[in-house]
């Protein structure tokens, strides 16, 4: 499984996947929905917008 896995971004930072219980979240973020399909491929929606680390 990827829990407590970092994982690398397209700009190069890094994000961290957990998991607790039913509950995945990435970095401070919880996945609210999952496999939505769309023309271009699968969307992950979060509740929060993450950001990359400050002075990159």
């Amino acid at each position: 499984t990827l829990d407590g896995q970092s994982v690398a971004t397209v700009n190069g930072a890094e994000i961290t996947v957990s998991i607790d219980g039913g509950t995945v979240m990435v970095n401070d973020a919880t996945v609210v929905a999952t496999d939505i399909e769309a023309s271009n491929g699968i969307i992950h929606v979060i509740d929060t917008v993450l950001l990359p680390p400050a002075g990159e």
